[in-house]
């Protein structure tokens, strides 16, 4: 980094710059059922560079490569093909972000803990929920990572950040005298807990074996829907997306400040706040990629956009004094209702869809499910082979959601979501 950027402070035609290195370095454990079939390290290190040119009232940008194999003569050629390119590119001007240091790692219970022995312990944790009659893991992949983030600018940014993260890739698999079932899992977290691993495989190893059970239920039917926290960060991600400064600036937006999102019903009200930092969460962060700190806002407001959110550049484009960056993580705030009442009514729970399908200009909200669990007032059955159908208005509208909170990812909020009258076909 210290050799290209002193190459970028003399280069002529350069206005400024942004200097990224990401390091990785990883543990990798590869089961097949039990066995432990490979075990792989890796130290990666990833230095990329961008060029600003201010032309003809305009800011033009270029990003390139840094290879460990190039010499000072390389990246010379390298930064004038990037100034060159950089000059066909008509921007509105912009700012970088000012100077700010920082060097600080995100909360975790994993830095000081080697890899090896970790990864055991990750391994016994998952394996320990494999005791399902008819059950087994068929193959299990457990990615241990140590992220470090550094960027430095042209105005005094020095920021580094440090990640500890694993990630869980399972193929839970029930298998009968008829068929073979198998459910994907995909589990990550920065703080680790043995029990909720355990808790988190279980709960999978259950609904694979309810998926080889599961049957069609009569259609077509009209019925509340709950969804949990995976499926509510893809539905409430949606609205967020649709309120970024990106879209706003591009006219890509639906809803303005000041839109109520949740008009004329008497559902559960929606505050969401885009946030820097969730325990738990590997998309936590200090700043984002340009250098830029990240600061929370709450969009929703007991469903009235209050504000828009993103990157600096196009937050300077629509005039916010104080750009919030590009936050990962959201937060929801809770609801009134406990999660017997929620049940209280019949329902499908969805456990399993290929994934929450979100259409704003379509009004629309759907998807296929693959496992979920109907309750028609009297009994509860697994079922499968079925879609759900809204409109998305009404279903904001008359939306409720739980009391008890959970965090899932880099969501952080009620634990279901009630869509009242979806349709199910």
């Amino acid at each position: 980094m210290k050799t290209i950027e002193r190459i970028l402070k003399s280069a002529p035609g350069v206005d400024a710059y942004r200097i990224t290195e990401s390091a990785t370095q990883s543990y990798e454990l590869f089961f097949v059922h039990k066995s432990l079939e490979t075990v792989r390290a890796t130290d990666t290190v990833a230095t990329s560079v961008t060029v600003y040119v201010d032309h003809d009232g305009k800011k033009g940008d270029s990003t390139f490569t840094v290879y460990r194999s190039m010499s000072e003569a390389d990246m010379e050629k390298a930064v004038a093909a990037a100034v060159a390119r950089a000059r066909l590119v008509f921007n509105e001007p912009y700012a970088l972000p000012e100077a700010g240091e920082i060097n600080a790692e995100l909360p975790t219970n994993m830095k000081d803990a080697d890899m090896q022995a970790l990864g055991a312990q990750i391994a016994d944790a998952v394996f320990a929920a494999d005791t399902v009659e008819g059950g087994s893991i068929n193959a299990c992949e457990i990615f241990l990572y140590r992220d470090t983030l550094h960027v430095i600018n042209s105005n005094g940014v020095d920021k580094t950040q440090v990640t500890h993260r694993v990630m869980i890739e399972a193929i839970p698999t029930f298998t009968d005298d008829n068929q073979s079932v198998e459910l994907y899992e995909d589990y990550r977290f920065t703080v680790f807990d043995p029990k909720a691993v355990t808790a988190e495989i279980a709960r999978r190893m259950q609904e694979v074996r309810d998926r080889a059970n599961a049957v069609r239920p009569q259609t077509p039917l009209t019925v509340n829907v709950l969804l949990r926290p995976q499926e509510i960060q893809r539905m409430i991600g949606g609205l967020a997306r649709d309120l970024s400064y990106g879209s706003v600036y591009n006219h890509g937006n639906l809803h303005k400040i000041g839109d109520d999102l949740q008009s004329g019903g008497n559902g559960d009200k929606l505050t969401v706040t885009m946030k820097a930092i969730t325990e738990g969460s590997e998309r936590s962060a200090f700043f984002d990629e340009d250098g830029t700190a990240l600061n929370d806002t709450t969009v929703l407001e007991n469903g009235i956009v209050k504000s828009y959110h993103g990157d600096s550049r196009f937050g300077q484009y629509l005039g916010i004094e104080k750009p919030s960056g590009m936050l990962r993580c959201m937060k929801v705030a809770p609801g009134t209702l406990s999660e017997e009442k929620l049940k209280s009514a019949p329902y499908i729970e969805c456990t399993s869809l290929s994934g929450l399908q979100m259409d704003l200009y379509a009004d629309y909200i759907g998807g296929e499910i693959r496992l979920a669990y109907y309750y028609d007032g009297e009994k509860t059955v697994p079922v499968t082979g079925i879609t759900m159908s809204a409109k998305l208005s009404e279903v904001l509208a008359g939306l409720n959601l739980s009391e008890n909170v959970c965090v899932n990812g880099a969501y952080e909020g009620p634990a279901l979501i009630m869509l009242p009258n979806v349709a199910i076909l």
